[in-house]
């Protein structure tokens, strides 16, 4: 996202963009962006980049948001997966098209409140003109070796080291994958670039040019940088997660239904006569159906077109477009696909992989799928692995909303069965109970 100063120009923001249109609390994750980007007061234009293939959901989701929140949005597709930093190298001049001063990165595999607006004041306050900024938050000791590590000035926050994944102890202020930068960046990566070219020149491969093109922020630019008097970070105690999980994405439901009860409380659902029981934060979507005997809540998202029956219990769970809940299922901690359908009292339930709650500056963990040769204990999964998607989109990315009435994930979960902590495939009829397996 391009900013200015006022009366000058300025234009996009770029992204990393995997799986985003996945829906984290009632709308697609990369909404969230937009939203906030949207926002800052002259922002002129919205690039969303990635080495996806463009499809329709797409298109219907970039129409759909230019005309909610009043700006331009593009998509801007690389040819290949080139980095944090390869991607906006390779886009620098639409990206600087029509004289940007500065612009705003953002990873879209990360919720937050995204405080871009003092990101900006904080630049003007610190550094020169052609200063950069990383939004940093913190992180326990042990979960910070995880992330890429900030030593920085206590008086003036200038980064004078930065390590990415570290393997011992080196900062608690960790990178939250949103910057702020102004076009002086491109020089920076250029000489990547060309150091990458040179590095290249005698090897024989014919892929030489595209790898010196992948470029890591992180690990090329950044720690150049540091100590150089020309990158700084902003420190933020807002709620920040990554979502590189199915777990983490129930968790990044958490947070932003939370600050809906803030900011939007009209998209949360309220106790009304003749409704269904809410408690807590619970978003519903007008088209779907939901008995006045369910219990809902907390952190609950009901999608388009979802019909929830009698006597039917949800909680700590995403329900995705086209999903039927008959009489009297429980759903807990679970992510149920789109038109997948769970039968009359039937038990759904997965294991949380929640922050430590005693622990201020506690991170969700990713947890691997195998530990010690078995399955990991999470959230249970019905039909996320391939969404539906229009014919010949084979190669499309999965977590796409868009439907079709053949397609879908498809999951049936018989009658007066369990289901508990286990992923199921799109397409599958279970016969019986399944625990702590991957159903193929």
């Amino acid at each position: 996202v391009l900013l200015r100063s006022p009366g000058t120009r300025f234009r996009p923001l770029s992204f990393e963009v995997p799986k985003p249109l996945f829906p984290v609390a009632g709308v697609p994750m990369v909404q969230h962006h937009i939203e906030a980007c949207a926002k800052v007061p002259g922002m002129k234009e919205i690039l969303l980049m990635g080495f996806y293939q463009p499809h329709e959901a797409l298109s219907r989701f970039l129409v759909s948001a230019q005309q909610e929140f009043k700006i331009p949005i593009r998509y801007l597709q690389e040819y290949a997966a080139l980095g944090t930093g390869g991607g906006i190298y390779h886009f620098r001049d639409q990206i600087l098209s029509g004289g940007a001063e500065a612009f705003f990165v953002l990873n879209a595999d990360v919720c937050s409140e995204f405080p871009l607006q003092e990101m900006l004041e904080f630049r003007q306050q610190h550094g020169d003109a052609h200063s950069f900024v990383i939004l940093g938050t913190t992180a326990n000791r042990t979960q910070a070796l995880n992330y890429g590590c900030i030593v920085a000035n206590a008086n003036t926050q200038e980064v004078q080291h930065y390590v990415e994944k570290p393997s011992t102890f080196v900062s608690e202020i960790i990178n939250c994958g949103i910057y702020l930068f102004t076009p002086a960046i491109f020089q920076h990566i250029g000489e990547v670039f060309q150091r990458n070219q040179q590095e290249l020149v005698l090897e024989e491969n014919s892929n030489g040019w595209q790898r010196a093109e992948v470029i890591r922020l992180e690990q090329d630019v950044f720690t150049a940088l540091a100590g150089s008097g020309k990158l700084y970070v902003y420190q933020t105690d807002g709620f920040w997660s990554q979502i590189k999980s199915a777990g983490s994405a129930i968790y990044a439901s958490r947070l932003y239904l939370n600050q809906y009860s803030k900011s939007h409380p009209e998209r949360l659902a309220q106790n009304k006569p003749g409704g269904p029981i809410i408690r807590g934060n619970v978003y519903i979507h007008p088209t779907a159906s939901i008995d006045s005997t369910a219990v809902l809540g907390p952190n609950v998202s009901i999608g388009e077109g979802v019909t929830v029956g009698a006597g039917v219990r949800v909680r700590e769970s995403i329900v995705l477009h086209g999903a039927s809940l008959h009489d009297h299922t429980c759903v807990l901690n679970t992510i149920v696909g789109w038109d997948s359908t769970i039968g009359r009292w039937a038990r759904v339930e997965g294991t949380p992989s929640d922050p430590n709650p005693n622990d201020p500056y506690a991170k969700i963990d990713s947890e691997t799928l195998f530990r010690d040769g078995r399955l990991t204990p999470s959230i249970t999964i019905l039909g996320m692995s391939h969404p539906p998607q229009p014919r010949g989109a084979e190669s499309l990315p999965s977590c796409s909303p868009s439907r079709t009435p053949s397609t879908g994930c498809s999951v049936t979960i018989p009658a007066e069965v369990v289901i508990l902590n286990s992923i199921v495939l799109p397409h599958k009829e279970l016969s019986r109970s399944y625990k702590n397996q991957i159903i193929l």
